[in-house]
């Protein structure tokens, strides 16, 4: 953990020194660090993405809620108006997919019309939803909590995704998507309740764990310890042996984009083991 912080201190830039800081210590990052962390949104609340910069993104919206929620700011507006965009996205079968306009130049997993890209921006999408809604469950459940009912956002937004997701499962247990929609699924279910079909999908991505790429391993456990799955569930352990198989010499781990995104792997990583 210290090589793995040396990492992103001596290679990061500020908005990912202040991740860290607030991942280990719960440090607020300075006034001028969240407005360049926020900064960009469409006026309807989400983010566009890197290949179209001009119509708002799932995607997109998705990786940049992960990099304010690693700076203590996932309940600021610009995350909330975001969060709210997300839901409005939500169509009525459960599920999201990227708006018409990007099907030129969004990448294959953001594909619209692509079934395999349908289910990975649904648990995805799903996920932010699911992670703001716990944390605002977790705080009516404080032991200072004002004795009222526990608000409970997007809770019908996340019951649809839910069962979305959990009737797209084959008998086995695996999933007709990417890799990364399994452990974002697993995550949803677990917290709607689900534990049975999360197990199910757990399994098979304890299967896959010693194989796995480090930035897939950290990405897994971080999600599923955000979506409140315990440290020493089986599959959070086997993903922090892969993490320790595979650490490099100078305390980071490789990124599956390039070594641009290995200080943003590497406190993935850190994040899993908090």
């Amino acid at each position: 953990m210290d090589a793995a912080i040396g990492f992103v201190v001596a290679r990061g830039d500020r908005v990912e020194r202040a991740r860290l800081s607030w991942l280990r210590a719960g440090v607020a990052p300075q006034p001028d660090v969240l407005p360049e962390a926020e900064s960009g949104p469409s006026r309807h609340g989400g983010w566009p993405a890197t290949w179209n910069g001009h119509v708002a993104s799932i995607d997109a919206t998705c990786f940049r809620l992960a990099e304010l929620d690693d700076l203590g700011a996932l309940h600021g507006d610009a995350a909330r108006m975001a969060l709210d965009w997300l839901a409005s996205r939500q169509r009525p079968d459960g599920t999201w997919e990227e708006d018409d306009a990007l099907a030129e130049d969004a990448p294959p997993w953001a594909r619209p019309g692509d079934p395999e890209a349908r289910l990975y921006l649904t648990a995805n999408a799903a996920y932010w939803l699911t992670v703001a809604a716990a944390d605002v469950a977790d705080a009516a459940a404080a032991p200072h909590a004002l004795p009222e009912q526990a608000p409970r956002p997007y809770a019908d937004e996340l019951f649809r995704a839910a069962y979305a997701i959990r009737d797209s499962l084959r008998p086995d247990g695996t999933w007709p998507s990417f890799l990364v929609t399994g452990w974002l699924g697993a995550a949803v279910l677990h917290r709607q309740g689900m534990y049975y079909d999360s197990a199910r999908m757990q399994v098979v991505l304890a299967e896959r764990v010693p194989k796995m790429s480090p930035a897939d391993a950290a990405s897994m456990a971080a999600a599923l310890r955000r979506a409140g799955v315990r440290t020493d569930d089986w599959l959070m352990v086997a993903a922090r042996r892969r993490l320790a198989e595979t650490q490099r010499s100078d305390g980071g781990w490789p990124s599956d984009d390039g070594e641009a995104f290995d200080v943003h792997t590497t406190l993935a990583a850190i994040r899993a083991c908090i």
